[in-house]
């Protein structure tokens, strides 16, 4: 579920940009989470972290593939 609300919070995202604006302004993540629970998205800040955080084992390409690497 908390997977989802992040999902959806970044589709919305990239239209609202009102919303991103807002977001945007958080000085943590923990002010973040607030504020998109304020605007109706339901997750935790570990919720965000994993749902927001990629391993190289997860990426479907070689490392020499991964901009920047």
């Amino acid at each position: 579920m908390a997977q989802q609300e992040v999902t959806r919070l970044f589709r919305v995202a990239q239209t609202n940009f009102d919303l991103k604006a807002k977001l945007s302004e958080a000085p943590d993540v923990e002010t973040f989470v607030e504020m998109a629970r304020r605007h109706g998205y339901e997750f935790t800040v570990e919720e965000w972290r994993q749902a927001t955080s990629v391993t190289l084992d997860e990426l479907p390409s070689k490392v020499s593939e991964i901009p920047g690497l």
